[in-house]
């Protein structure tokens, strides 16, 4: 049995379907039961802050996902549970920040903590290094549905996002085979695309102009915290203003494993583009 936390998110959510399209044996764990998984699925609540009620019993495989800002989870614990309960191999999903940005308290140090306890934990790893989230646009519906307007910071500034789908079929290659074993992978997009060039890829599906104004980092800031811990703020927008040489590399991982190009923003667009109509 494979257990997938996180199963109600965007990498979650098509993860638990790739699986089951394979027809592996699945747990899916989130804070709330999920509600809309596949047949054949055993959907179950669950925390990583509350390691005795995870549902790891019978579970051989493991993708964990913890958030950049998770403190709260006892990662040593969480990983003796799953040893203990005959997991043998864990996917990771980490963050691209761990190199990129070593000295961020979220990203790169607690990143890079959870990644050091993985690769010691006694069981199979492979770890997942996403850059910038494609689906970090659904923060933009609301206003494109209402006005048609967007307003984010570093308007002009290029960064190769990945689509979570490329994410999810990245670690159920990963989880569905052994030879992924002691592996990191970068997952970044195709090519660097700006908030503009996103504002743009909209406008043209939806067939109607969509204005783009640029916040100030500072107006930025204000907006996400309502959704986002400080730390994680002050590293995203060091990523988004600054990019480093690592950030703006493209990586082969995904095209290497999956034997295709990881999708363009225009392909998550077009299959979300419900949420901004």
């Amino acid at each position: 049995m494979i257990v997938v936390t996180g199963a109600t998110g965007n990498v979650g959510r098509p993860l638990v379907r790739m699986l089951a399209e394979a027809g592996a044996k699945v747990t899916a764990v989130a804070r709330t039961a999920p509600t809309d998984v596949p047949e054949g699925v055993r959907a179950v609540a669950g925390d990583l802050t509350d390691v005795a009620g995870l549902p790891l019993d019978g579970a051989e495989k493991l993708f964990l996902l913890l958030s950049p800002g998770s403190f709260a989870a006892d990662i040593p614990a969480i990983l003796t549970a799953a040893k203990n309960s005959g997991v043998r191999q864990i996917v990771l999903l980490s963050s691209q920040g761990v190199v990129s940005r070593p000295e961020s308290e979220s990203h790169g140090r607690f990143g890079k903590a959870v990644e050091v306890a993985v690769e010691n934990s006694g069981m199979d790893w492979t770890i997942l290094r996403p850059g910038g989230f494609q689906s970090n646009t659904f923060a933009w519906a609301e206003s494109v549905r209402g006005e048609r307007t967007i307003a984010a910071p570093f308007g002009d500034i290029a960064i190769p996002f990945v689509d979570p789908e490329d994410i999810a079929a990245m670690a159920a290659a990963a989880l569905l085979s052994d030879e992924h074993a002691g592996q990191h992978y970068v997952l970044t997009g195709p090519a660097p695309e700006s908030p503009r060039d996103r504002a743009r890829v909209l406008s043209e599906l939806l067939g109607e102009p969509v204005l783009f104004t640029e916040q100030t980092p500072e107006e930025a800031r204000a907006q996400m915290l309502s959704f986002m811990p400080p730390p994680v703020i002050d590293t995203t927008l060091a990523v988004l203003g600054a990019p480093t040489a690592e950030e703006l590399r493209i990586s082969p991982d995904i095209e290497r494993v999956l034997g295709r190009a990881p999708h363009p923003y225009s392909v998550w667009a077009e299959r979300n583009l419900a949420a901004f109509r």
